[in-house]
């Protein structure tokens, strides 16, 4: 079975690939031309929303299925921030860097410094959203960064489980236990029990 996933991030492609390996029978692939296809603006106010919106756009552009997901950081401190504008936390094109610095400067004070990584996937055909899966993650904000792994607030969260942050850990690592994993895990096992096997 082929999937597309409808993403550009290098890091999440990587994921996804480890996640799907034990699945013979699935080949997870970047949709064609993904960059040069036009883009969807994220409307949506929760994960679930803006996984909807990318999964039915860019499932309109091929037959196979189609899966987008939204992710980001929930911070309690800053009453779920920055949440769906994890990504653009810092303004619209901002490096990881500026929305890490970005997040420290929000909580510089703060002693509650709790938060959780949220995942939602949608799995879709030709513009219908099949499915939903979800994931998440708890964890807390550092003071400072560390570790070099992984992308976006890895270097700031920290998982007390494992005693390290996101970034201290490898990918074999970190997927087992992380949002994206547990969703897209939970996408697998629906394929694999046979609900999507008449897709």
């Amino acid at each position: 079975m082929l999937l597309f996933a409808a993403t550009s991030n290098s890091g999440k492609m990587r994921e996804f690939a480890l996640a799907a390996a034990d699945l013979p029978d699935c080949e997870i692939a970047p949709l064609p031309g993904f960059r040069e296809l036009p883009a969807v603006e994220e409307s949506g106010t929760t994960f679930e929303e803006n996984a909807r919106i990318k999964a039915v756009h860019y499932s309109g552009f091929t037959g196979e299925l189609v899966f987008a997901e939204d992710s980001g950081l929930v911070v309690d401190a800053l009453d779920g921030a920055p949440g769906v504008y994890s990504a653009r936390f810092a303004g619209g094109g901002a490096s990881d860097a500026a929305n890490n610095h970005l997040l420290l400067e929000r909580l510089r004070g703060a002693e509650d410094r709790t938060a959780h990584f949220e995942c939602v996937i949608a799995l879709a055909r030709q513009g219908n959203v099949l499915a939903t899966f979800e994931g998440s993650m708890e964890g807390s904000i550092l003071h400072e960064p560390r570790g070099t792994s992984g992308f976006g607030y890895d270097p700031l969260f920290f998982h007390a489980p494992c005693g390290r942050t996101t970034a201290e850990l490898t990918a074999a690592e970190k997927f087992p236990i992380s949002h994206r994993g547990q969703a897209f895990r939970a996408l697998l096992r629906w394929l694999n029990r046979g609900d999507g096997a008449r897709l």
